[in-house]
């Protein structure tokens, strides 16, 4: 896959937030009449465009009934030995981030603590975020694979 793309409200916020998640802005252009740029981290790309008269997203993660794209997952089991502490640290960086830059960024909002599921042969960590416009994010982490 080469990239997804998220369209956001504010897109110096959102740039803000991804950056906090170890994103970083590798190409910066104008599609049409707004703001775009994509942004590499995580093992992914993701394409951020500026919606000028932006309506609010639905509650994919609380509405059951919602039918549509549901959440972007990240695989940090090469990135930290540990979801719960990786959560903490993603924590404190926005809350630092956010007393320095309260106009760019809220604190982080969390929408699932980590917890552990299984998932075929496999048992993952699994929490998710909410980004600057409300969209759910997914951090999975292998924890051991059965059998």
């Amino acid at each position: 896959m080469h990239h997804t793309s998220i369209r956001t409200a504010n897109i110096h916020q959102a740039i803000a937030f991804y950056e906090l998640l170890g994103f970083t802005v590798c190409e910066r252009f104008t599609t049409g009449y707004t703001l775009a740029c994509w942004m590499e981290g995580l093992g992914g790309r993701i394409e951020l465009i500026q919606i000028p008269e932006p309506k609010p997203a639905p509650d994919a993660f609380a509405d059951e009934h919602y039918v549509g794209y549901y959440h972007l997952s990240f695989d940090l089991t090469e990135v930290t030995p540990d979801l719960p502490s990786w959560l903490i640290d993603l924590k404190t960086r926005f809350a630092l981030a956010a007393q320095s830059q309260p106009e760019q960024l809220s604190p982080l909002k969390v929408l699932l603590e980590p917890t552990q599921q299984q998932i075929g042969d496999r048992i993952w960590e699994v929490a998710f975020i909410a980004d600057s416009d409300g969209l759910p994010l997914e951090f999975i982490r292998t924890l051991n694979k059965l059998g």
